[in-house]
């Protein structure tokens, strides 16, 4: 493994155990908290991060494999924003922790079995605008974005 891909897979994992943290130590009343940069409980914005953050994987893959992502707007991201955070409302911690340890396990094998020439390859994303390489798409919409959520969860618990 490269040193790269070393410190972006070890980026991510410090960024998921972060969270897991997080979600394992908050009470049942911080649980319900609405965060006010999403407007959401800190338990649909932590499964937002499991689900949707990590549920990337897909179009990670994707990118890497060199496919043409699907066309991605502002707009089809809000309205399955929306849509998570009503359907996953009563969502509970274990079924949170249970996604954070899966889905967190799966991107970190995949990143630690890319090479630097994977990194490196980018293809078109509409959300952002323009082409975005693997690298790229780890460090913003997996882990940067996702620390986002993570500050405001603990913005609105007081942590």
């Amino acid at each position: 493994m490269s040193q790269r891909v070393k410190e972006l897979t070890e980026r991510f994992k410090t960024f998921n155990n972060e969270v897991i943290g997080f979600v394992e130590n908050c009470s049942d009343d911080k649980w319900r908290k609405i965060c006010s940069g999403e407007g959401w409980t800190v338990g649909v914005v932590a499964r937002h991060i499991a689900a949707g953050h990590y549920g990337a994987l897909g179009l990670l893959k994707m990118i890497v494999s060199g496919e043409t992502l699907p066309e991605l707007t502002t707009e089809a991201v809000d309205q399955g924003n929306k849509k998570h955070a009503k359907k996953y409302a009563d969502c509970t911690k274990d079924e949170v922790l249970g996604f954070l340890n899966e889905n967190g396990e799966a991107i970190a094998a995949y990143l630690a079995g890319l090479e630097d020439e994977d990194l490196d390859r980018s293809a078109h994303l509409a959300l952002t605008g323009g082409d975005i390489s693997t690298q790229q798409f780890i460090e913003s919409i997996i882990v940067q974005s996702g620390n986002e959520h993570l500050n405001n969860m603990k913005a609105a618990t007081g942590v």
